[in-house]
């Protein structure tokens, strides 16, 4: 059979797998599988709460020792040089909190040895330590107050709580009640760890503190310097930012990371176990509890939205038209999962009405950029025929051309939330989160979408200053850097299908730096495979084996550039239809992300959307 005939039969086989796997309501569910941070932080969580559910803790703590590596470490991902040094602590502390497991058992010994011999609890990363520090076991920051007074600023006054990203708001909100209240959870276990303290020092904040730090120094001594008056409605304005950014399942703006902050915070400002919203809370994270492999995992936030978008436009690419079943459902599904609410979003976006998509079932007033332009992609073709689908459409691209930022980029959530000084605070991965800049990723799947379903003219100037912000921001290698994926192929791909979709020549210099760069990476097996290694170094590490999701990519970059009979991509096709003798670790190899070095994601979509979407390119070029 040539090649042709086997692609062919390969969408059949795995359109027809997608169909047995889809949902009543037309949605599909993946695993969204992230770091060990949700699942260490639940086990805390259920006993501090007083939650009894002995096969829920069995789950999680079976996930949490199978992941364990022979050295006694656990990793972020399979190439992790040794291990990582905060994933061994969580995982450490939720084993020790389970009692499942002893300080004198082999593995926790082990485990021991690894976190003393790197630096110990001083080495771990701010968000674990602020557990920590809620739970006695190490102690607050030293004379660190942060004046309550903040809250009261105006949202649109430079350096307000709206200048962070929405991700570092719902974050640092809550850590900074937790902080202020020097708050500690009454531990019922003589719980301690002072086996993995080398002493009572601890390191909070990064070294390196330079002028833009000491002008916040002073700017915050003059806000500490307000009538106490001041700081207790700030404490009052702090609270309601959290009460009002509850999602409907009782989760705090639908991330299970922030919601244990939030629970937390509310016990320091007084409430009770019992009240409706920390129960809420707590039912909220154990609707993300989900089956791996491994064991159980609660998940940060449920990809479902995300993934139905996904699979639903490469369905369609494939050559499934609207109206074919499995299609029809999953478009009535994104539909009714549009947003009307206004969000945080409309703080930098006054004018703009609502009409985005959030990325999890339960998420009603946090759109996003990239779940937008997936569903609006998935929508263009029905859109074409119905009305009703059309005004859906038309809403969602108003939304999603009305938050592209002032470079011509665009960002994740929000409009302009650009302050790169904020970048400068001493506190780790401030230059990957605290604000929400433009991405090569975003920008380009955004151009591809306008270049490709809609009939703005490749001259309108939201189409050139996006594509002159990709051209500036392209690596001297001719690769761009992923923000949500990794990560230097995510990057190139999105940039590339971007760039060829509103009319760049693929003999455009960018191109071709970007399609030579491509090329030279790819593996023995026709394969491409990068490390997330890449998010740390800030350079291309690739991986010694290939993975279907970044070989998807690779491939579907290039079909834009190159006919399909050329041999490098003959060969990344001949890869991806042997899919079934691909190896676990490159099919459960992490290649989302959603934190540099600290929170890495293997969305168990990926291996069936983006090789689908490479086959089906291949098959209409």
């Amino acid at each position: 059979m040539d090649l042709e005939n086997i692609v062919i039969q390969n969408i059949e086989e795995r359109i027809k797998r997608l169909r047995n796997r889809q949902e009543e309501n037309g949605s599909w569910e993946f695993v969204f599988e992230g770091a060990l941070l949700t699942d260490s932080f639940m086990i805390l969580l259920m006993k501090d709460l007083g939650y009894e559910n002995n096969q829920l803790i069995e789950g999680i703590i079976d996930r949490i020792i199978n992941l364990q590596h022979p050295n006694g470490a656990w990793k972020l991902y399979e190439d992790e040089k040794n291990g990582n040094i905060t994933a061994t602590v969580q995982a450490y502390i939720a084993l020790l909190v389970s009692k499942k497991y002893t300080k004198d058992h082999s593995s926790m010994k082990k485990a021991e040895k690894f976190i003393r011999e790197n630096g110990g609890i001083k080495k771990t990363h701010f968000m674990l330590k602020m557990i920590l520090a809620i739970h006695g076991l190490i102690d607050y920051p030293k004379l660190f107050y942060f004046p309550m007074s903040y809250f009261l600023l105006p949202d649109k006054m430079p350096l307000s709580l709206f200048d962070l990203s929405n991700y570092a708001r719902v974050h640092l909100v809550p850590m900074i009640l937790c902080i202020n209240k020097r708050f500690k959870v009454k531990l019922k276990d003589d719980l301690n760890i002072d086996n993995l303290l080398e002493d009572s020092e601890m390191e909070w904040f990064n070294e390196e503190r330079g002028t833009f730090y000491q002008f916040i120094l002073e700017e915050g001594k003059k806000l500490a310097s307000y009538p106490l008056y001041f700081h207790q409605k700030g404490y009052e304005k702090a609270e309601r930012f959290i009460l009002d950014r509850i999602e409907t399942n009782g989760t705090f703006y639908s991330y299970a990371s922030s919601t244990f902050y939030m629970v937390y915070a509310l016990m320091a400002l007084g409430y009770e176990v019992s009240s409706s919203v920390i129960q809420n809370a707590l039912q909220g994270l154990l609707s993300y509890a989900t089956n791996t492999d491994a064991g159980l995992h609660i998940q940060n936030s449920p990809s479902k939205v995300w993934d139905t978008a996904l699979l639903s436009y490469a369905i369609q690419e494939a050559g499934y038209s609207s109206n074919e079943p499995s299609v029809s459902k999953s478009i009535h599904y994104l539909i009714s999962k549009q947003q009307d609410l206004i969000g945080d979003w409309s703080v930098h976006a006054k004018n703009l009405s609502p009409g985005g998509w959030g990325f999890s079932d339960v998420n009603s007033f946090i759109p996003d950029n990239d779940d937008t332009g997936a569903v609006l992609r998935a929508l263009s073709r029905s859109a074409m025929y119905q009305p009703n689908f059309q005004e859906s459409w038309l809403k969602g691209v108003h939304f999603l051309l009305g938050l592209q930022n002032g470079d011509g980029g665009w960002g994740a959530f929000e409009k302009n939330v650009t302050n790169k000084w904020l970048t400068l605070l001493p506190i780790e991965n401030a230059k990957d989160a605290i604000i929400d800049p433009s991405t090569p990723d975003l920008t380009g799947r955004i151009l591809e979408f306008i270049g490709n379903y809609t009939s703005i003219s490749n001259d309108d100037p939201i189409v050139k200053k996006a594509a002159d912000w990709l051209f500036k921001n392209q690596k001297s290698n001719g690769s761009w850097y992923g923000r949500w994926g990794i990560c230097y192929l995510y990057g190139t791909w999105a940039a590339i299908t971007g760039l060829r979709a509103v009319g760049v020549s693929k003999n455009h210099e960018a191109i071709k730096k970007a399609e030579k760069w491509l090329v030279s990476i790819q593996n023995v097996d026709g394969g491409w495979g990068e490390s997330g290694f890449s998010t740390v170094k800030g350079s291309y590490i690739p991986l010694k084996y290939s993975t279907p999701s970044q070989t998807g990519w690779a491939i579907d970059a290039l079909l834009t550039i190159r006919n399909k009979d050329d041999e490098v991509i003959k060969r990344g096709i001949n890869y991806l239809v042997s899919q079934n003798e691909i190896s676990n670790k490159a099919l459960s190899y992490p290649t989302g992300l959603g934190l540099p070095g600290q929170f890495y994601i293997n969305y168990h979509s990926y291996n069936e959307i983006y090789p689908l979407l490479a086959l089906a390119h291949f098959k209409n070029s």
